[in-house]
């Protein structure tokens, strides 16, 4: 299976639908997904990533 090819595929349904309650669903796959991955990670990533989004909102980063 080719994963772009794959994920082109998937695109151009969901760009093609009118279906909310099928976009609804999709986006529950990717906040399920994410909340899995979140507690995977260990408090101390956990913290460095929220001090990151912290220094994010305030504008304290630096683009490289």
């Amino acid at each position: 299976m080719d994963l772009n090819a794959e994920k082109l595929k998937l695109i151009k349904k969901i760009l093609k639908t009118k279906d909310v309650l099928i976009l609804k669903k999709i986006r529950l796959v990717f906040e399920n997904n994410d909340r899995e991955l979140w507690k995977e990670l260990t408090p101390e990533q956990q913290e460095e990533i929220n001090i990151g989004i912290q220094n994010e909102n305030r504008s304290d980063v630096v683009d490289f």
